[in-house]
């Protein structure tokens, strides 16, 4: 395997780069085939196994919402004090696991970060799922679903009009424009390989589909340049939602009164933990994918280590925020904010608390090894951690700061049922299952960027071929 047969940035240090790609093996022409070869297969029998386990906690999920629209909202554990609870829990957390996707496609795009290119389709993937799963919670917590239209400002009869100074109402343009951006963002980069599968296909009904969805892509001098400038424009649209979208979801809870929720740092905090809870997701998914299809030469042991400095970066700058945050509870003297603090660490829900802080900050300090942050097993096990870690803190942030208020009449333990936790893993049989789809049915890689960094290609500014 000589050296001339890779392709890399020349920065990178020899410790570090990528493991070689043979010419032979990954090439212009052989990339669409190994990439594409799974949509004209039937799928391994491991595939519909994980489906099927997939598809049933999905169904549960599904029913269990059903359940809670026949009954109404008494079928959870929430309480009072205790108002809010899994439901925000979960929304917030798929939209923190979505927003990794938006960071590896836009913001690296912008910065050139030529290792992006294998891993970009699928975490655009994985952003739109998340999102899918995250807007199912404020639906269904409204009480009335088939009302969720009065959030919108329009002309009625009803003279009803949102309230602009609720922080509710800006989740709902904040996500909207997020999924929609992420959306288009997504789909745009899909159109080359769309026309790539259309003239590939042999089957009529599916070269049918792939022409109405390549929107009569050829190719040419014409389309490359648009698409370019779009891609960029779009992308430097999304890299601003990746900082506000989440950073408005936090003055659900900053712009309170609530001790433990009233926090300058909270935008900032909740940022750098959605883009630590998306790695961790994309790191876990693309493991499977790169054993279970066989793109190892694509996505290699050097994307899964960057990905893992990032997560190492997040966990740092997590525990960070934790001792910002005891910081503030021992500085500003308040009784209140004090008392929350200790509720965190030492309270009724001690256990949450320390689950997060082990989960979050210590675990991932295994990643400083290197033989650790290349292992399958090690890096499986710290994705895990921080996915449960992540989950873990939106708890200890809504649950312990809401059970004890500042009415100690009213303070009330709360205890999830098992319709609760019915409908949390229903969100990740959704997730998983569109994920399962996603890898059946299109390209998981992005051909036409990584043809880009093969051997004999040429940057699109300088000419080269893309026929």
């Amino acid at each position: 395997m000589g050296s001339d047969a890779v392709v890399f940035p020349e920065n990178i240090p020899e410790g570090l780069k990528p493991p070689a790609i043979l010419v032979g093996e990954v090439n212009a022409g052989g990339l669409d085939d190994q990439v594409h070869s799974h949509l004209y297969r039937r799928p391994p029998k491991a595939w519909f196994i994980a489906f099927a386990i997939t598809s049933t906690f999905m169904l549960t999920g599904f029913g269990c919402i059903g359940y809670t629209f026949w009954l109404g909202i008494g079928a959870w554990g929430n309480n009072i004090p205790v108002g809010w609870a899994f439901d925000i829990i979960n929304f917030v957390f798929w939209i923190g696991i979505g927003h990794a996707g938006t960071l590896i496609s836009a913001i690296l795009l912008l910065f050139r970060a030529r290792w992006r290119n294998a891993i970009s389709r699928f975490s655009e993937a994985m952003t739109i799922f998340a999102v899918i799963c995250a807007v199912i919670f404020p639906l269904i917590h409204v009480g009335r679903p088939w009302l969720a239209f009065f959030l919108f400002p329009y002309p009625n009869q009803r003279a009803l009009w949102p309230n602009f100074r609720s922080p509710l109402i800006w989740d709902v343009f904040a996500v909207n424009t997020y999924f929609a951006v992420s959306l288009l963002f997504w789909y745009l980069g899909l159109m080359p390989d769309m026309a790539s599968l259309r003239d590939r296909t042999l089957g009529k009904v599916r070269k049918v589909i792939y022409s109405v969805l390549a929107l009569g892509w050829r190719g040419a001098a014409s389309h490359w340049q648009h698409y370019e400038r779009a891609y960029l424009i779009i992308a430097g649209l999304a890299t601003g939602l990746v900082l506000s979208v989440h950073s408005v979801v936090s003055f659900d809870f900053a712009v309170s009164l609530v001790p433990g929720w009233h926090m300058t740092i909270f935008p900032p905090y909740f940022v750098a933990g959605a883009i630590f809870a998306g790695f961790a997701m994309v790191v876990l998914a693309l493991v499977v994918v790169r054993t279970t299809m066989n793109l190892k030469n694509l996505i290699t042991d050097y994307h899964l280590e960057v990905m893992n400095k990032v997560i190492l970066t997040c966990a740092c700058l997590m525990g960070y925020s934790y001792l910002l945050e005891a910081f503030t509870a021992w500085y500003s003297m308040n009784s209140y904010i004090h008392h929350t603090f200790m509720q965190y660490i030492g309270g009724t829900y001690w256990w949450a608390g320390w689950t997060t802080i082990t989960c979050n900050i210590l675990i991932p300090q295994l990643l400083w090894f290197r033989r650790f942050r290349r292992s399958y097993t090690g890096m499986v096990f710290v994705a895990i951690a921080v996915t449960v870690g992540m989950w873990f803190e939106r708890f200890v942030i809504i649950v312990s700061s809401l059970h004890q208020d500042f009415l100690p009449s009213s303070w009330h333990i709360y205890k999830p049922t098992i319709v609760d936790f019915g409908i949390l893993f229903g969100t990740f049989g959704l997730f998983f299952t569109l994920v399962l789809l996603f890898a059946r049915v299109l390209p998981v890689i992005a051909t036409t960027e990584m043809k880009m960094i093969l051997p004999g290609s040429q940057p699109l500014h300088k000419g080269g071929s893309h026929e």
